[in-house]
């Protein structure tokens, strides 16, 4: 299957907190949209792997994406070598996607700025014919991205543009709540952590209508580029 957009976390909801408005908003417009999860998050202080895979099953039925995928790398461990690299590069050519969306290029998570460094390097090392990979016994050709964008996540850093998402903030709550153990819960017995604050739900929701007024709609996501973006005329730009 190849798809239009393929969207790279280092764990299970990173997706959904960086830009799954923008991926509703993709898919409501006929594009074909992946999610690849780097990691169980197994090493997360509340839940269990067990749990985790039925949200991000969840997850993925509300934002009706045509694939998920996880690849079971290390949490908190997973290094950018060669053999991660292969990894990525495998799935890339798998689903041949035009653009891919990954991790924030610095964050406080250790596993989000070496996951987006992770997903940038394969994309370019997947374009290399001399880089030879199969899959299921049948090998497969090179293919190259057109486009790598990074979501933002925990740093609130300056996005070189933002995607407005008016329309699709109610979809994009409701696939980051289906991780209900990972994120505020007043009755829930499991320690306190920076993400499962009442003040940390409030701030996806705030960052989003301040993106949004900042160009003059209700909702929106930021993102960062390695390189310049391109517009045809400035009637592209609203």
């Amino acid at each position: 299957m190849k798809l239009d957009i393929l969207a790279f976390g280092a764990h299970p909801d990173d997706v959904e907190l960086g830009c799954s408005g923008t991926i509703a908003k993709e898919i409501s417009l006929g594009r074909k949209v992946g999610i690849i999860d780097l990691t169980r998050g197994e090493l997360g202080t509340r839940g269990s792997v067990e749990i985790r895979n039925r949200e991000s099953e969840a997850a993925a039925k509300i934002l009706d994406i045509s694939i998920r995928e996880n690849l079971d790398m290390r949490d908190g461990f997973f290094i950018n070598d060669e053999s991660h690299r292969l990894q990525i590069i495998q799935i890339i050519r798998k689903y041949k996607p035009e653009i891919v969306l990954c991790n924030a290029i610095d964050d406080r998570h250790i596993d989000h700025e070496r996951g987006s460094k992770l997903v940038s390097d394969a994309c370019f090392l997947s374009g290399l014919v001399k880089i030879e990979t199969s899959l299921d016994g049948i090998k497969q050709v090179s293919w190259r991205p057109k486009l790598v964008y990074h979501y933002i996540q925990w740093k609130n850093i300056e996005p070189d543009f933002v995607i407005d998402i008016t329309g699709f903030i109610d979809k994009k709550e409701a696939s980051i709540l289906a991780y209900s153990s990972q994120f505020f819960n007043p009755n829930s017995e499991e320690p306190e952590t920076p993400i499962a604050t009442k003040n940390f739900l409030e701030s996806i929701h705030n960052r989003s209508r301040e993106l949004g007024r900042l160009i003059g709609t209700e909702n929106a996501e930021g993102f960062t580029v390695e390189r310049y973006l391109a517009v045809n005329s400035l009637g592209d730009l609203i």
